[in-house]
């Protein structure tokens, strides 16, 4: 189940991340929904963690926690065409996700 929670708060970070860059584009009103999206977020991503490192070994758990935030924070900014796909970056954020499975192999 720990395992599960640190995947989900990874996939938070992503969220929290994106919220974080709309709400800092975003100016006025337009600014209180990403903002409020950004703080919830990063509460139950952290949250999650901290769950998580209570059956996972440290270091492995925030190395999981990160990687599934930078990759899902990568695929969002590349789908919605704030990054280039390039195949460099592919290839390295491929790269990210099998050290990710690798941890959860040998843990």
């Amino acid at each position: 189940m720990s395992w599960i929670i640190l995947i989900i708060s990874g996939a938070l970070e992503a969220v929290w991340a994106a919220a974080l860059h709309r709400a800092s584009q975003a100016s006025g009103r337009r600014r209180v929904a990403p903002a409020a999206l950004f703080l919830v977020a990063v509460a139950a991503s952290t949250g999650g963690l901290a769950v998580a490192m209570q059956s996972i070994p440290t270091g492995t758990a925030y190395a999981v926690w990160v990687g599934v935030g930078v990759v899902l924070t990568s695929a969002y900014a590349m789908a919605s065409r704030v990054e280039r796909p390039t195949a460099a970056r592919l290839l390295l954020l491929s790269g990210i996700a099998a050290c990710v499975v690798g941890l959860k192999v040998v843990a």
